[in-house]
């Protein structure tokens, strides 16, 4: 049996007031299924902006939900981390499924994420053709996506960041296997098909949200694996990125790096804007050395039948090497030194 969450009476008594009203708890049954905006709850729950605002402000100033803002939509979804919404996920386990308001919200939240996946398919279908294409050059997706599961092994993953992550494709294929993980990216139509993927899947333990994967909004040393899958190859300068990435990852974390090895397709610079044509071993191996991981594997993906003209895909696998300098720091073997080596 796992341990009983231990809160003051204080705190508890916060939760328990700030939960214990029909409204909010309806709010928070719907949110621990997703990332929702004021509108899409005031549509479900048929109450007005301003009040379920206040509701909202309530819950957020107990811990309880966490907020982020995506251009002038912010968006809602259940405290993925602490004791108060771990307490609140467990009250939420004892209501029951065939409440008839609870199961309007639900029918009404159905709508809502129908509404959603059709605009997400509608900018999904404007470019299918052209991603189509770019998928017939290089090495199949579920090639791609087997070696990753290889290089990442069996062990269960706390928590996830994907870079770039576009269709949400790396959140949905390691799904089951995180805690906790939020998707980024820069372009906001990316990120409403990767929501409407997400909501298809039924995978409530993932995120997206709009950021710059440059400057990132995040506390850093926070995730235990990091992923940029076929996202470099569009930057001036990826080792940004890369650096970026590393200042991402806990003591021991590690990094997965997919992308295109060198070609000299180019005009996929003009037609697809590409800005690096492939990226050497060497190349990334300078990159993440210098961001202070070290490269543990890589494996090349050809691209079978397409000859000269198809792309070569390669996966790297980075980790932080503090693990043995954090290991050793916590039993007072060694000495403690701020910053890495």
């Amino acid at each position: 049996m796992s341990e009983p969450l231990r809160l003051g009476l204080d705190a508890l008594v916060d939760v328990l007031k700030a939960a214990g009203e029909p409204t909010r708890l309806r709010l928070l049954a719907l949110l621990a299924a997703g990332d929702l905006t004021v509108t899409d709850l005031t549509e479900i729950l048929g109450q007005s902006q301003p009040r379920i605002s206040r509701h909202l402000k309530l819950l957020g100033e107990a811990e309880l939900i966490d907020r982020y803002q995506e251009g002038a939509w912010a968006y809602f979804r259940l405290a993925q981390e602490g004791k108060a919404a771990a307490l609140v996920r467990a009250l939420l386990k004892h209501v029951s499924e065939n409440d008839p308001v609870v199961q309007r919200d639900g029918e009404r939240l159905a709508s809502v994420k129908r509404q959603r996946a059709e605009r997400a398919q509608a900018y999904f279908s404007r470019n299918a053709a052209e991603w189509d294409e770019l998928r017939r050059l290089h090495a199949a997706d579920e090639e791609v996506d087997a070696a990753v599961i290889k290089l990442l092994g069996a062990n269960p993953i706390d928590s996830l960041l994907d870079l770039g992550t576009g269709t949400g494709r790396m959140l949905e294929l390691l799904a089951g296997r995180y805690r906790r993980a939020i998707g980024v990216d820069a372009s906001r139509d990316m990120l409403s098909v990767a929501r409407a993927n997400l909501d298809k899947s039924r995978i409530t333990t993932a995120s997206v949200r709009h950021a710059d994967i440059l400057n990132l909004p995040f506390e850093g040393q926070d995730f235990d694996l990091v992923t940029i899958h076929q996202v470099l190859h569009f930057f001036d300068q990826p080792d940004i990125a890369i650096t970026e990435a590393a200042r991402m990852l806990r003591p021991g974390g590690r990094l997965v790096i997919i992308d295109l090895a060198p070609h000299n397709l180019e005009y996929l610079r003009d037609e697809h804007a590409h800005v690096r044509l492939g990226f050497s071993h060497q190349a990334m191996s300078d990159w993440v050395r210098k961001a202070g991981l070290d490269i543990e594997q890589l494996v090349d993906l050809h691209p079978g039948q397409q000859g000269e003209k198809g792309l070569t895909v390669t996966v790297w696998l980075a980790r932080d090497p503090r693990r043995l300098m954090a290991s050793l720091e916590s039993e007072g073997a060694v000495p403690t030194f701020a910053g890495r080596e």
